[in-house]
């Protein structure tokens, strides 16, 4: 493997790795967001929030799981393309 493809592969794992921060923390802010402003707008208890956060975390985990099947389809990707160069 050379520098290239090395740098290659670095940019690419960096690029997954702040793809899945994104996924995870967006929904959960987003969902936080909506519960503050339907508790505001609509005079409702602290529960909104309680209800807000739990969303966001099912939608950040449901992001992650997601990502880690993805994850997996490229390893076993590149698995399979390095036993294919192996063979003459």
């Amino acid at each position: 493997m050379g520098p290239n493809r090395q740098i290659f592969s670095a940019m690419k794992y960096l690029s997954f790795l702040t793809q899945l921060g994104l996924s995870i923390i967006t929904p959960i802010l987003l969902c936080i967001l909506g519960a503050v402003w339907l508790q505001n707008k609509f005079q409702l208890g602290g529960w909104v929030l309680i209800v807000g956060i739990i969303l966001g975390v099912g939608g950040g985990c449901s992001a992650f799981y997601q990502f880690y099947q993805f994850i997996q389809r490229e390893e076993q990707r590149e698995k399979e393309r390095k036993e294919e160069e192996k063979e003459p």
